[in-house]
């Protein structure tokens, strides 16, 4: 199963490349409609998320779905930064774009990845239907502002943002999980 989530978020690239090409790369000024990737790339995961993982009986607990969140989203960036590196890196080199990369769009798909899953676990602990709309759309506002943002020092700020965001994301999950663990003993 962690498996099948990786490949399936590396497998969510090809719909995302085909939305993409037609959403931002045939306009005139591709780097003015960036933020779009964010939109199309954050629901695909989350569609892909909601319409085969949580069906699956091994997603039996809400923690789950911060692993499998994870892994979706790294399955996704791997072949994502496979194409940045190796096909479109110009006017870099392979090395300088995987380097770049290695300290902003993974670290940036690993945490959009932690916090849709925190949402959608939260979602199921609580029976609570409102948290998978934060689970969509904090994901796809964060990745659509990093893909906004041509500053390179802006961007590093908002890893920084996302990486505190999501350790208290993770803090506060720990808190739920003892909260938990307390009620059922």
């Amino acid at each position: 199963m962690l498996l099948g989530a990786f490949f399936l978020g590396f497998l969510l690239c090809l719909p995302a490349g085909i939305l993409n090409e037609q959403l931002i790369f045939s306009r005139d000024k591709p780097n003015d409609f960036a933020f779009i990737a964010g939109i199309t790339e954050e629901t695909l995961k989350f569609c892909a998320f909601m319409f085969y993982i949580r069906r699956r009986c091994e997603f039996d607990e809400p923690m789950d779905a911060l692993v499998y969140g994870t892994l979706i989203s790294l399955g996704f960036a791997t072949y994502e930064n496979y194409e940045y590196v190796y096909l479109y890196n110009e006017p870099f080199t392979s090395y300088e774009v995987a380097a770049i990369r290695a300290f902003s769009a993974i670290p940036l798909h690993a945490s959009c990845g932690i916090i849709m899953g925190f949402f959608i676990g939260k979602s199921l602990h609580f029976n609570d239907k409102t948290y998978l709309l934060s689970a969509l759309l904090v994901p796809i506002s964060l990745h659509a502002f990093y893909n906004y943002l041509d500053n390179i020092l802006l961007t590093y700020s908002l890893i920084t943002i996302a990486v505190v965001a999501c350790l208290k994301l993770h803090n506060q999950a720990k808190v739920n999980q003892a909260m938990v663990n307390t009620e059922n003993e």
